[in-house]
């Protein structure tokens, strides 16, 4: 594969996993979010910033991987589910944040958690450092739905 198809293929990789990010991001979470009880080891506001754009800049790079490697006919159903947890990624903001319904982003993480293992495990096969580089993204929407559960327990009394 030339250098060129290269970049643009990681350029397109990025673009689609930022265009996510940027989609999730439009549900902020504003007053609503700040009156929630939280747990004590809810992290700060902060720190879902960077960590998201390094998750979103890791799974790229994956989806990337796999492409060089087997391309869209050797990797389909992989880079077909990579695209599908992009979209449940995105869909959990507009659940949680523009809906408030923490009830239905909480199942709805749960899924997007099997997706990202099963994409982890489909991507490895492709690529181990693929694979590899989908762990982080496991192990932080792992803890997502650890907190987004405890935010359910916290608040399950009248709307907020």
């Amino acid at each position: 594969m030339k250098a060129a198809i290269r970049i643009l293929g990681l350029a397109g990789w990025l673009a689609l996993s930022f265009a996510a990010g940027w989609i999730g991001s439009r549900y902020v979470p504003g007053a609503w979010y700040a009156a929630l009880h939280k747990p004590a080891w809810n992290p700060p506001d902060a720190v879902f910033a960077p960590v998201w754009t390094l998750l979103y800049a890791l799974m790229a790079v994956s989806a990337w991987t796999v492409w060089q490697r087997a391309g869209f006919s050797g990797a389909g159903p992989a880079l077909a589910l990579f695209v599908v947890q992009l979209a449940l990624n995105a869909l959990w903001s507009y659940l949680f944040f523009g809906l408030h319904r923490i009830d239905l982003a909480l199942v709805e993480i749960l899924v997007l958690w099997l997706a990202i293992l099963a994409l982890t495990a489909l991507f490895w096969r492709h690529d181990r450092r693929a694979g590899a580089l989908l762990l982080p993204y496991l192990a932080w929407v792992g803890f997502a739905a650890c907190l987004n559960f405890a935010l359910w327990r916290l608040n399950r009394g009248p709307a907020v």
